[in-house]
């Protein structure tokens, strides 16, 4: 909205031209989620203490998590408010990139608050049946492949690209839209497994969701993206503005949820930052570097299944706990060691998914 009213204002008064250079807005778009983020997160803590929204803590989870229980939860709204706010501002809202990438988290958000809400009321930690949060997944992020697929306006758009593999195009058609789905269901049920020790979700969202703004101004930008060696998409560029909005409102929310928590995220805000993420990837074409530069998430996903796997096929646990954050706590070690060692494998993953762009 800012943007397209120093658009409309700059014949007037020609310094807000600047405001038309993506990197500006990007960088305001940073600060407004951050600001926002901070500036309402104690009112946000206040009102859930006083509601009693507190965090109900699974029986058969590690005991160290008892003393949790009741802290705060939902605090995820918290974050995709201000992304939503930042975005809206910022950002040209006549691009198609941004308005799905926002329908796509916010749906994502929906159904994540109905689960939190219903643990809250059945006080429980069971919330929505796996067949009806799967099912709801489901449906959002076929809508969301196929809305993409619908505005794909050459085979670029819905190919899949290899990161170091400059030459190798595989286009995918209609099946663009079962890999869609795909991607955007797995990043958000794979985030919302990560998210289950204080802070430890939100900062690889935020690693990885800058890295993402930095392929999408390279994809959207002709010279970078000739120069790098990647596909060139127009409009992606504004899609910077979403990455960064989500970067300042999980800095902002980490202020908050940084050990010990005040607050918790929920599946509110884990399923929706999951699927932005996603949706994303899918916009930029660096589905396979998302896979890479997540690598927490992946391993978290797939200590889960693992785990079942192998106690369905032979009656014994790999991990002493999935997902595997579970595992090193029960090992001994304290929870803000896993927290930061998680974070900086998360680091060294996204310099090499970045890596990806010069090395091809």
């Amino acid at each position: 909205m800012l943007y397209h009213l120093a658009e409309w204002l700059t014949p007037y008064f020609s310094p807000l031209n600047a405001f038309q250079y993506l990197t500006l807005r990007a960088i305001m778009g940073v600060l407004t989620a951050l600001g926002f983020s901070l500036f309402l997160g104690p009112y946000l803590i206040d009102y859930l203490v006083r509601k009693q929204i507190g965090q109900p803590v699974r029986d058969d989870g590690p005991k160290s998590h008892f003393s949790k229980a009741g802290t705060p939860t939902m605090g995820g709204a918290l974050i995709i408010a201000a992304v939503g706010v930042s975005t809206l501002l910022w950002a040209d809202l006549r691009n198609i990139y941004v308005w799905v990438a926002l329908l796509c988290t916010l749906a994502f958000a929906a159904i994540g608050f109905v689960d939190d809400y219903r643990k809250l009321k059945y006080k429980n930690s069971d919330g929505l049946s796996a067949k009806e949060k799967y099912g709801w997944q489901s449906l959002a992020g076929l809508l969301t492949a196929g809305a993409l697929w619908a505005f794909a306006d050459s085979p670029v758009n819905t190919s899949l690209y290899l990161p170091l593999l400059k030459d190798v195009v595989i286009p995918l058609g209609a099946f663009f839209w079962i890999w869609g789905y795909l991607v955007v269901v797995g990043s958000s049920n794979a985030v919302n497994l990560t998210d289950g020790l204080d802070g430890l979700a939100i900062m690889p969202c935020v690693m990885v969701a800058a890295a993402l703004g930095v392929f999408a101004y390279a994809t959207g930008h002709f010279e970078f993206a000739e120069y790098l060696g990647i596909v060139y998409i127009a409009g992606v560029g504004e899609v910077l503005i979403f990455c960064t909005a989500i970067c300042g409102a999980g800095l902002g929310f980490l202020w908050f949820n940084t050990y010990p928590a005040q607050m918790f995220m929920g599946d509110v805000g884990a399923l929706a930052l999951g699927a932005a993420l996603g949706v994303v990837a899918l916009i930029v074409r660096q589905e396979v570097v998302l896979f890479i530069m997540g690598g927490v998430f992946v391993a978290e996903t797939l200590s889960v299944i693992l785990q079942v796997g192998s106690f369905k096929l032979t009656g014994r646990r790999i991990f002493r706990m999935a997902p595997l954050h579970h595992h090193f706590e029960l090992k001994g070690w304290p929870e803000p060691k896993i927290i930061v060692r998680f974070w900086i494998v998360t680091l060294i993953l996204v310099l090499v998914g970045l890596a990806t762009l010069k090395v091809r």
